[in-house]
């Protein structure tokens, strides 16, 4: 990889992992779906002026609207609103890949690698860990129900990659002009879902009152993580094999914890620590580990 296109790769990661912060401070002063329904307001307006739709049929839009878009961001915005730690949030999350996995065997018919097995069993033990450290004894609070809606928000990533896929059947085309466009389908479920869930009356005192620092988050989530990382993604997946750019996703826990430990002093306890370790590893074991598995059956069959 080119050295200009190593360094943007370098600043989508920080972009994503610092994201997981921004989110914290968004949600101090506005209800985490509300943020949700302004954020993709403004990464659709102005941006769909200079894109035009490609053409995809309708339902994908609305699937990708509802999966990646409403279903992962309202579980992750709730569940980092009822305390669920910014670091540990951008460490859980990456799940969505074992859920993927999980998915595309169930809908795609897709078979298994041992490696995806073995590093599948990895992931699972790293989560019943870190899952089972909740409260606020000796370091930093997870309260279990957002580990929860952590886990849930995973799953909605994992939908929203198997429509991604369905998606991928009509290439070439401008991925980040489908993803600016798409985002027309989030603002009004998620108006709908903070008016039932969160109240009218919140949701105006919410505009009423404001702040520069909400101002900045929904910037930031709308410009920076959305448009910004995913048009700089979308420029290094058409340039090189998947397989040199999507292991860079592994580093987003990292500044997603380094973050969160110097912006909100969230030390983690050493259970965390543990279970981060074997997600990671699980992780790993998928992305890299098919040829070490492949050396291993052959030594095994001699």
């Amino acid at each position: 990889m080119r050295p200009k296109d190593l360094a943007l790769a370098l600043l989508v990661i920080v972009v994503w992992g610092v994201n997981f912060a921004v989110i914290k401070v968004g949600v101090v002063g506005i209800p985490p779906l509300l943020l949700g329904a302004l954020r993709f307001l403004l990464a659709a307006f102005p941006a769909l002026l200079f894109f035009k739709p490609p053409k995809v049929p309708l339902r994908l839009y609305l699937a990708y609207g509802l999966t990646i878009s409403v279903g992962q961001f309202a579980f992750l915005f709730s569940a980092i609103h009822v305390g669920m730690p910014s670091g540990l949030a951008s460490l859980v999350l990456q799940s969505q890949s074992f859920f993927t996995l999980l998915l595309a065997a169930w809908w795609l018919n897709e078979r298994w690698q041992a490696n995806q097995m073995a590093g599948l069993l990895l992931a699972a033990v790293g989560l019943v860990l870190i899952g089972s450290a909740s409260g606020a004894v000796h370091g930093v609070s997870m309260p279990l129900l957002g580990f929860v809606l952590t886990i849930a928000a995973a799953v909605m990533w994992a939908c929203g990659n198997i429509v991604t896929r369905a998606v991928g059947r009509y290439a070439p085309m401008n991925q980040l002009a489908f993803v600016v466009w798409a985002s027309l389908v989030p603002p009004l479920p998620f108006l709908g879902l903070s008016a039932w869930l969160e109240g009218p009356e919140a949701m105006l005192q919410a505009l009423q009152h404001i702040d520069l620092a909400a101002m900045g988050s929904i910037a930031y989530l709308a410009w920076a993580a959305t448009l910004l990382g995913y048009g700089l993604w979308t420029h290094l997946m058409s340039r090189y094999p998947t397989n040199k750019v999507a292991p860079f996703t592994l580093l987003v826990p990292l500044v997603g914890l380094s973050t969160g430990w110097l912006v909100f002093g969230e030390a983690l306890r050493p259970i965390h620590f543990a279970g981060g370790a074997l997600l990671m590893t699980g992780l790993l074991v998928n992305v890299f580990g098919a040829p070490l598995f492949a050396r291993l059956k052959v030594a095994t069959s001699r």
